[in-house]
């Protein structure tokens, strides 16, 4: 087993998908295991630490990477299986922003009331009781709630030279939040330019779907992957799959239209799969598919189509990618 270590200087931290040379070059069958900062670099520690003051806009959602894939091309797909994701500190945070989120004025939807207050939330990490803790800054209300780490920023360079901000999500990934990024899931990417150079990072916690606030539980993660190509398979917008479901992404602005686009990749990939034809496709995700909320409040949202496998039939996505994976990532966890 191959297996390759990498834990970023902040100096090293990327804050676009493309335009940066790879921090390491990486095979097909690799295992990497990751350190990730939070989305604000690790800079607000307490109550008293605003972002606006601690942090150095637009310097925010670092990710670690890009890594460079041998022998990826423009027209194969990247297979990303989450192994284990784990909280590296003790405490995570959360904030409200003033123009950030979904339910204040933003720069695009500018209104005339007051804007919301900065304001910061700790939240206690016990990892051995499997919880994080809210406290309400007003009050001494808490309350516990289950630990369900993620990445909430995954993605490959985009094509055509471009360079877009981690914050952004589209086709090629970025943060699209979406709380079904967890261990066990295997996330598909198209790949756009030679070696993906693919990037990892903004952890959470646990998040509710839309991440209202604009903000999820963030922490630093400790975080596996396990790398694999499908030569010549092409994936318009990432996918994900774990034991039970397949699913697509969309990422778009107004929210209807990111519906619709990991909709139309759902029914369109299950008609691929199963042989259906496509309006028979579009039935069954109609009356069997589900519609996990990603985020709200990015510059692009992000809505997932989620369908059971039970309904593929003998189809195997991805000629069995997924399960081949889940398998080397249990081998890397008997033998750590």
């Amino acid at each position: 087993m191959n297996v390759v270590s990498y834990r970023p200087e902040p100096a090293e931290l990327s804050y676009t998908f493309g335009g940066r040379p790879p921090v390491r070059r990486v095979a097909p069958g690799t295992v990497l295991e990751l350190y990730t900062e939070d989305c604000f670099g690790g800079r607000v520690r307490g109550v008293d630490d605003l972002p606006s003051a601690v942090c150095e806009f637009p310097y925010l959602n670092p990710v670690t990477g890009p890594f460079f894939v041998e022998g990826a091309e423009p027209g194969d797909t990247l297979a990303l299986h989450f192994v284990s994701i784990e909280p590296a500190r003790d405490w995570a945070v959360s904030t409200t922003f003033p123009h950030f989120g979904a339910l204040t004025s933003t720069h695009t939807t500018a209104t005339l009331q007051p804007p919301l207050e900065e304001r910061v939330w700790m939240y206690d990490v016990d990892a051995g009781k499997g919880v994080v803790r809210y406290h309400a800054r007003r009050g001494d209300y808490v309350a516990e709630m289950p630990l369900d780490p993620m990445h909430g920023t995954v993605g490959v360079a985009p094509g055509a030279s471009e360079a877009r901000m981690t914050i952004t999500p589209d086709a090629h990934g970025g943060n699209m939040d979406s709380p079904e990024l967890r261990a066990g899931v295997t996330a598909y990417f198209g790949v756009n330019v030679e070696g993906a150079l693919f990037a990892i990072g903004d952890g959470h916690c646990r998040q509710g779907h839309g991440e209202v606030c604009g903000t999820a539980v963030e922490a630093a993660m400790n975080t596996v992957v396990a790398v694999d190509l499908i030569k010549g398979a092409g994936t318009p917008w990432p996918r994900f799959e774990d034991d039970g479901h397949i699913m697509s992404t969309g990422s778009a602005r107004p929210l209807e239209d990111a519906y619709r686009i990991s909709q139309h990749d759902l029914v369109t990939w299950t008609s691929a799969l199963t042989g259906l034809e496509l309006l028979d496709a579009y039935q069954l995700v109609s009356q069997a598919g589900q519609a996990p909320v990603g985020n709200v409040c990015d510059t692009n949202y992000t809505m997932l189509a989620k369908l059971p496998k039970d309904y593929l039939g003998a189809a195997v996505p991805y000629d069995g990618v997924h399960a081949r994976l889940r398998a080397l990532g249990e081998r890397y966890l008997n033998e750590r």
